[in-house]
């Protein structure tokens, strides 16, 4: 089943092209800064006052998706 989307095929395909003529250290970056963006974001949306281990937790639960497991410290 093809995933839905709303871009047509050229614009997929000229996006492609472009992403595939960096290098793949510039892509790396180039995923890098937005996983630090997304982390900023998520970061920006917790309530205040948290300690820094529950921002933690509450980071890594909304990234991945499940939660930390249990057994460990994380500072």
């Amino acid at each position: 089943m093809q995933p839905m989307t709303d871009t047509c095929p050229e614009i997929v395909e000229m996006v492609r092209t472009r992403l595939m003529a960096l290098s793949g250290a510039e892509r790396f970056c180039m995923g890098a800064q937005m996983f630090d963006a997304a982390r900023r974001m998520v970061l920006a949306s917790l309530p205040p006052g948290l300690s820094e281990t529950e921002q933690k937790r509450l980071l890594f639960e909304r990234l991945y998706g499940e939660p930390l497991p249990l057994n460990r410290e994380y500072t």
